[in-house]
This record gives C-alpha cells, sequence and structure tokens, in this order.
C-alpha cells in the first residue's frame, strides 16, 4: 500500500500507526461502498442515461492517450467547478503549449460541458473511484507533471500516491465549508494528512485559509488566493445569445429566472410566479432545475400548476403567451441570466446551501437568494452588503421580492452596477494562481 511519506517532523509511532489504520479502514469502506456507488449511477442512468456510460473510466480503464511528454491535469468535479476552472485551462494551455492537457470531471454535466467548451482540444475521462489501483491506473496512463485540484475535493488515496510520486499537486479556487468540515468526523486526521500531502493550496477566503488551517494544512503551503470566479470574463458572444434570445421569446416583458433549482422549490418557485402573474400577467419565469434527470418533472409540474410552458430542448424559446420556460439544457445559464431581469439563485430556501451568485453579478441582474447560503457564504454576503442583491427570508417572500424588483428599473440598474463593482474589485486570483502554479513547475 502506498502510503503518506513522513513529514518534516515525523509523527510518534502511535500517530503514524493511528493515520495507516484509518487510511486502512478508509480503503476497506471505498471497496465495500462500490456496489452502492455502482447503484446509484444505474438509478441516476434510469433517469440519465449518460450516468450508464463509461463506467471503466471510473475504476481508471481507458485507452493510453500515448503523450509524448508528461501532462497537466485539471479536476473538476462538475459544472460549477469547471466553470471557475476555464480560465485557469485557458491560461495553462497557453503557459504550457508543449504539454498535453488533461481534464477530469465526476458527471456527465461536468463532461458535456468540457465538450462545449473545448471540443477535443483536450483529453478528457471521468476521474476514478478512490481506490489505490484505480488511481495508479489512472496515474499511469495520463503521466501529470502537476495535478490542479478544484475547490473541494479531497481524496486521501489520491493525494498520497501523488506525494509518493512526487506529483505536485495544487487546490485551486480551494474552499471549505463549516458543513463539509464537521462532515470528516472520525476521519479527520487522515483528511488533514491528505492536504498535508499536496503542494499548495490557494484558498478563496479567509475564512476557507482558517478552516484548511484547522484541518491541519501547513501554513507555509497555504494562502488565501481569492476566487477565481472573480475572472471570468462573460463572452460577448452569450451576451449577444441572450439578448437574441429575450428578443424573440416575447420582447421587453418581465422576466425572471429561479436558477438550479432542487427538489423542494419549484413549489415555491411557481407559487411565486403565481403571485408575479397577478401583478405583471405578461411575465416569463425562466425555470433551470439543478440535476439534468429532474428536467421532465419540473416541467410537468409547471403545467400541472395550470402555466403555459415551453422547454429549450423541445421549442428553442419561448412565445409571448408562455408563462413558463424550462431550460432543460447543459450549459447555457449564463445566457438565462443575461436574458431576465431578476435572478434568484436557488439551492437557498432548502438548506442546502446556494449556488454560484457570481454569474448573475457577472450579467449585471438584480439577485435574489433565500435564507441558507452558507455554501458560498462570502461572496454572498459581499454581495448582499453592497446591495447587489437582496435575502428573502423564506419562501413565502420569493414573489413580492420578485415584484419589487421588476417594478423598479432603476433599483436593478443600481443592484447590477454595485454587482460589477465588486466583481472589479476582487479580480486577481487568476494571475495569482497560476504565479503559484509558475513557481512549482516552471
Amino acid at each position: 500500500m502506498d502510503g503518506p511519506t513522513p513529514p518534516k517532523q515525523p509523527y510518534s509511532w502511535p500517530t503514524r500507526l493511528r493515520l495507516q489504520l484509518l487510511r486502512l479502514v478508509y480503503t476497506s469502506f471505498i471497496y465495500l461502498a462500490t456496489p452502492i456507488i455502482l447503484y446509484r449511477l444505474l438509478v441516476r442512468g434510469l433517469k440519465l442515461r449518460s450516468y450508464l456510460q463509461r463506467w471503466s473510466e471510473r475504476f481508471g480503464y481507458f485507452p493510453r492517450p500515448g503523450f509524448p511528454v508528461e501532462s497537466i491535469w485539471v479536476h473538476a468535479v462538475s459544472v460549477g467547478e469547471l466553470n471557475a476552472a476555464i480560465p485557469l485551462i485557458h491560461a495553462l494551455r497557453e503557459r504550457y503549449r508543449d504539454r498535453p492537457m488533461v481534464v477530469t470531471t465526476v458527471t456527465p454535466t461536468g463532461s458535456e460541458r468540457l465538450r462545449q467548451v473545448f471540443g477535443d482540444s483536450v483529453f478528457h475521462v471521468y476521474l476514478p473511484y478512490d481506490i489505490p489501483a484505480a488511481v495508479r491506473r489512472f496515474l499511469d496512463r495520463v503521466r501529470p507533471r502537476l495535478a490542479v485540484i478544484m475547490e473541494t475535493e479531497i481524496w486521501p488515496n489520491l493525494y498520497f500516491i501523488c506525494r509518493r510520486r512526487g506529483i505536485p499537486v495544487v487546490i485551486a479556487n480551494a474552499r471549505l465549508s463549516e458543513r463539509s468540515l464537521r462532515g470528516y468526523g472520525p476521519v479527520q486526521p487522515l483528511a488533514g494528512e491528505a492536504i498535508r500531502s499536496a503542494t499548495f493550496i490557494a484558498a478563496q477566503s479567509q475564512t476557507d485559509y482558517e478552516r484548511f488551517l484547522s484541518l491541519g494544512a501547513q501554513p507555509e503551503r497555504l494562502a488565501m488566493v481569492g476566487n477565481l470566479k472573480f475572472d471570468y470574463e462573460l463572452p460577448e458572444a452569450t451576451t449577444d445569445a441572450g439578448l437574441a434570445w429575450r428578443a424573440a421569446s416575447g420582447g421587453d416583458r418581465p422576466t425572471w429566472i429561479a436558477a438550479s433549482t432542487h427538489e423542494g422549490e419549484e413549489q415555491a418557485v411557481l407559487a411565486a410566479h403565481a403571485q408575479v402573474l397577478q401583478r405583471f400577467p405578461d411575465a416569463l419565469l425562466v425555470l433551470a432545475p439543478r440535476h439534468p434527470e429532474r428536467f421532465r418533472a419540473v416541467a410537468h409540474a409547471a403545467e400541472a400548476a395550470g402555466l403555459r410552458v415551453r422547454t429549450r430542448s423541445e421549442h428553442q424559446r419561448a412565445t409571448a403567451q408562455t408563462q413558463c420556460f424550462v431550460a432543460d439544457t447543459l450549459g447555457e445559464l449564463m445566457v438565462f441570466f443575461i436574458a431576465s431581469d431578476v435572478a434568484f439563485v436557488a439551492g437557498s430556501l432548502e438548506p442546502i446551501g446556494g449556488h454560484n451568485v457570481l454569474e448573475p453579478a457577472l450579467a449585471g441582474r438584480a439577485i435574489v437568494v433565500g435564507p441558507h447560503t452558507f455554501n458560498f457564504a462570502e461572496v454572498t454576503d459581499l454581495l448582499l452588503e453592497s446591495g447587489a442583491a437582496l435575502r428573502v427570508p423564506g419562501p413565502e417572500r420569493l414573489g413580492q421580492a420578485v415584484i419589487e424588483l421588476l417594478e423598479d428599473p432603476a433599483r436593478r440598474a443600481d443592484m447590477g452596477g454595485r454587482a460589477a463593482a465588486v466583481i472589479a474589485g476582487h479580480r486577481g486570483a487568476l494571475e495569482r494562481t497560476l504565479a503559484v502554479i509558475r513557481h512549482i513547475v516552471g
């Protein structure tokens, strides 16, 4: 078994023994849980067939790409992490033109988003499960000179094997929520030893910095670098597509989006839209569910609520008579933010923790969030404190908040301007992250 190499100050033998036993228990659990994980993939595959494909990659089996030199490898678990990584991937491709670029994801939605942006210009496979043999097979095939892990992915076996092989690991845009920190529970010492295997941790915020310290990160390998999502540049083509979609979907009428909704939130959103329709009979709701396997169910729920519904996959656009448009495709959320006047960022009415509020901020839209935003607490708080976003205490206030913003174009414009100022004041994480990588790789 590949084990963690000794730190600069060797642990006492009881501590070393405890870490080895924890790793043995952890690895045994991963092996035992594999049938359950595959069963979950099968169940999800009944709703979204892409989950039934490419299972061999999840165990490190895929054709050897035959790279002539070592690669640069970036891992982004799904769409959100990948969107944050896109500017970094572009910069790394420019910096290391002589090295192949490998990008891994875990979800089919992340895989599809990657193909939309990069096509076949990067080598893509799914990250294998954290089984030592699978990790070794993966590393043998892609031969990374550097591993860049986005945000929150801490896989002990992967980190230990990379350290043993001398592969530098940079955790970029690193964040660690209070819930995640508590969730490590009895294996927290193992997670701490895993992050001590990283060459450098580029924390998103001061809070994340402090949480990584409390988990066991070495101060000399940790810095508050900032959030890469502030450095995303909105493509002109995306803006043009959003404005064109709106013009073709009923023109200049009140439009709001409920983005990345979860089960349990759609009914609240539909109830809020019923209120909006009482004030603005021609209003349009763009409803974008978080998970693709729920697209059809959400469209049916909107129809059951008595709304006139169209979907992106079937109809492409709304009409002047459409009351609810279900955005049931991937990678187009920014288009619909541009097309809307008000953006409600979901995952925040239920205790899920909220989603990325910077995307509607980049679009210059008035933002509404619910009470639960702990996954993106610092960024959300920045926008709230600047007046760029509005928090509602619960679902019963969502409709009225949307109505108030739709009634006040000047307030919406002011909120958009404040969001732009927040973003401009927090750029620079991309260059600081690249400086870390240049120091490590050259």
